[in-house]
């Protein structure tokens, strides 16, 4: 498949696809983003990624799939501003906090998604919430996660934490959270993150 233009296969309802659009925005990538459902993937994605899965990125004769490779290669063909730390230590960092993040809450969320009235559901619904109560002075601290710097921890990190109604969650206004809501709002406000919102994911909030 071979394309004169960057283009964007993307679920308009998922957080993997969202986190791509969020990082595209931030550098300002002119892409055509196509919407695709997940569950009716069409063969040109197919033959761009044998597994079908979205975000699917077409850049010309390069095809690539797994949002986090994606993410990396955007920040890299694209290196203002840059969504990494220019360390090595520090990069690592970075990855290990996404890592852990798609161990920890991406995996709850896919069970509360798949079957929302479920007792796993009904679980994990309880532990994600708990555990971002437990993180939230953490945010106290600095404007982003971990950093001064807006990242691609925090691309992750913004498309569940818009997800929050939809999935049930909703977190106590105390003293204890306004860390993490203060920092729910900064993410947000950027015009990066607004640009990067479907219709769709607009009504999640509405």
């Amino acid at each position: 498949m071979r394309r004169s233009s960057m283009t964007l296969f993307s679920d308009p309802v998922c957080q993997y696809s969202h986190r791509v659009r969020i990082v595209l925005a931030e550098k300002g990538v002119t892409v055509d983003i196509e919407d695709t459902d997940s569950n009716s993937v069409t063969e040109e994605i197919l033959e761009a990624n044998p597994y079908g899965t979205l975000p699917t990125l077409v850049d010309r004769d390069l095809a690539l799939y797994e949002s986090k490779v994606v993410m990396e290669y955007l920040d890299e063909r694209f290196p203002h501003p840059p969504l990494l730390p220019v360390y090595p230590v520090a990069r690592a960092e970075s990855r290990l906090w996404v890592y852990r993040i798609e161990r920890d809450w991406c995996s709850l969320i896919d069970h509360i998604l798949a079957d929302p009235d479920s007792e796993k559901a009904i679980e994990s619904r309880k532990e994600f919430r708990e555990s971002l109560i437990t993180v939230a002075s953490i945010f106290d601290e600095m404007p982003y996660f971990m950093s001064e710097e807006f990242t691609l921890v925090d691309c992750c990190l913004a498309p569940m934490l818009w997800r929050l109604p939809q999935l049930g969650i909703s977190l106590p206004s105390t003293r204890q959270i306004k860390p993490l809501l203060d920092y729910m709002e900064r993410l947000f406000e950027r015009p990066s993150f607004q640009e990067s919102l479907t219709d769709l994911e607009r009504e999640m909030r509405e």
